[in-house]
This record gives structure tokens, sequence and C-alpha cells, in this order.
């Protein structure tokens, strides 16, 4: 949980299909009337019912999932940092410059979030004697946050209930193998939507691109 700690919670599958409200299917609407855009009942649908939605019923899916896994590991997070006077997040951001010093800014883009939010979470993490900013070689005024020896005892206090929690989730997967493939299947799907990011950057760099062309050709 170094990466992204969180919120333990029971019935992951949303109470099950008994408690799932029944579709329309002409209007994809629900008993409860509470679809979505692709049409998706209320609740936690299971893969089978999701798949016949389509790819739309799938993101829904996959983005419900993320985004409760999500506070599940939040949640956890808080609770295993605070013997060690620590929450998730500053755990978080302390964890990422554990081996080397980087900019908010780097922080920001390893753990996938607003750089403002990591530089609130380090510059509280300097007041509590936790982390400390130092001279950026490759930028003057974009400095480096590394931890303080109180930062790392901090962290090290962290490891009995790290490795007890990482015992017992990977008994829940099914032992190594099924947690190795977990943690494949998150980084494949992150690796996907790096790669749409970047397709989406690239078409609005070259729409602008062609605007500009465009209003030159046009002249003053």
């Amino acid at each position: 949980m170094t990466g992204r700690p969180g919120r333990e919670a029971r019935g992951a599958a949303g109470g099950g299909a008994r408690n799932r409200p029944k579709s329309d299917a002409a209007g994809g609407r629900t008993e409860s009337g509470g679809a979505g855009n692709s049409g998706i009942p209320d609740g936690v649908a299971d893969e089978e019912d999701l798949a016949a939605f389509g790819a739309p019923g799938l993101l829904d899916g996959v983005a419900t999932a993320a985004f409760r896994l999500n506070g599940q590991f939040l949640a956890r997070g808080d609770r295993l940092a605070a013997p060690a006077g620590l929450t998730a997040s500053r755990w978080q951001v302390l964890y990422a410059v554990y081996d080397e010093p980087l900019p908010v800014a780097g922080v920001a883009r390893a753990m996938g979030v607003a750089r403002q939010s990591v530089q609130r979470i380090a510059d509280v993490l300097v007041e509590q004697g936790l982390a400390a900013y130092e001279p950026n070689p490759a930028h003057r005024r974009a400095k480096l946050l590394r931890p303080t020896p109180a930062g790392r005892r901090a962290l090290a206090r962290l490891g009995p209930g790290h490795a007890e929690f990482a015992a017992r989730l990977a008994h829940r997967l099914g032992g190594a193998e099924g947690f190795r493939a977990t943690l494949a299947a998150l980084r494949r799907l992150s690796a996907a939507m790096e790669a749409l990011q970047a397709e989406d950057a690239e078409a609005a760099e070259d729409a602008e691109a062609a605007e500009d062309a465009e209003g030159s050709a046009e002249g003053p």
C-alpha cells in the first residue's frame, strides 16, 4: 500500500443480484429510476450484466470499481498510517520521495493528482519536520522534496501493520499469483488510460495548430 493507500468495505458485490433493480430493455431505465447515460441499473452489476450493455456499460463498471477501490485504499491507508502520526495522503507523498528527492510536480505526476494537492501535503510534512525542501540543480524555483530522518522513521513504523495487511489481502486474492495478476491488470488499465490521454492531448494540439494556420491564411 505504498502507492495508493484505502477503505475496507464489506459487501463488495453490492448485495448481489437479489437487490439489483430490473432494467427496462427499451429505454435502459430501472424500476428505481436511477440509470446512468448508458442505461446501467443502479447498484453494482456483475460482469455478465455489464457486458450486455456493451463497452459503455463496461466502462461504467470499471470506473465505479476504481472509484470504490480508491476510497477503500485511502481509508485503509489512514488506519495503517495513524500509528506513525501520518495520513494516507501524507504517507503516499513521503513514500514517493523515499528513494530520491523529487519536485512537487514530479510527485503529482507519479500519483496522478493535481500539483496543488501535493503542494499542500508537502508543506504540512515540512512543517511537521518529516520532510524538507532542498535546492534543485535543474530548476531554481522548483525545489526538491526529501524525507528527513524523522520522516524515514515514521515510514519504518508502518512496516509491521503494512506487512500484516498485505498478507491478509494476498490470502483474499488467492495467494501471490492472484496478487500479481491483480497488479498486472491495474497497471494495464492505467497504461491504457495514459495512452488515451496522450492521444487526446495530441489531437488538441493538432486542432489548435490547424486553427492557427487557418487564421494566418485569412490574414489580418
